[in-house]
């Protein structure tokens, strides 16, 4: 998950979906993550998956029900609308199965790059970068790589990072942001990194 989303445009998922591993629900909560702070994607997507399991279930929801469950995420009703047609098409073109491939799950509406990295890579298992914010600001912080947008930064990791390392950073740097670099003030006295950290961009920490 993401501490940061609420005020960028960068998905998380719930933790549910990062435990199970289950590619419908990594995509449907990243979907509503985005925009949307942790602890709202979290219980948001509880209360979806609660009534709906499969893409099959979700497609046949109705849209006043869908918004219901993800209220407060920000757009809810654009959300509502786009996650039970992903699942429309999940359900009648590909048999209630996540395609596997960044390409084919950028062609849904809704699904952009970094979250198809992420149901790719914490889905499926196959390399690739999801650059969250917490990826983005990090590999800035320790001088990794000098971006501007998330983009920049999947590229440039891509570059410099080993294909083997690729699933691991999103989980490694998602639990690293959340408890040590934060996005405000973050807690560099608690970080084993702190000594050969450049700290690009902090200007206050603890």
């Amino acid at each position: 998950m993401q501490r940061a989303v609420g005020g960028g445009s960068l998905p998380s998922v719930s933790e549910l979906a990062r435990r199970d591993r289950d590619p419908f629900r990594i995509l449907i909560s990243t979907i509503i993550s985005l925009r949307t702070k942790d602890e709202v994607t979290e219980a948001a997507s509880d209360r979806l998956f609660a009534l709906a399991r499969t893409p099959r279930i979700l497609s046949r929801l109705d849209l006043r029900k869908i918004e219901r469950a993800i209220y407060p995420a920000g757009f809810y009703r654009t959300k509502a609308r786009t996650v039970r047609e992903v699942a429309r098409r999940l359900d009648a073109e590909h048999a209630g199965r996540v395609p596997d491939t960044i390409d084919e799950l950028l062609t849904f509406k809704g699904v952009g790059r970094k979250t198809a990295a992420l149901v790719v890579s914490l889905g499926y298992n196959r390399p690739a970068i999801c650059v969250d914010t917490h990826v983005h600001r990090i590999a800035n912080r320790l001088g990794w790589v000098k971006t501007k947008t998330p983009d920049a930064t999947e590229q440039a990791l891509m570059r410099a990072v080993a294909k083997r390392y690729w699933i691991g950073i999103n989980e490694t740097m998602v639990g690293f942001g959340q408890r040590v670099c934060v996005p405000v003030s973050p807690k560099c006295s608690l970080c084993p990194l702190t000594k050969n950290c450049p700290k690009q961009g902090v200007t206050r920490s603890r």
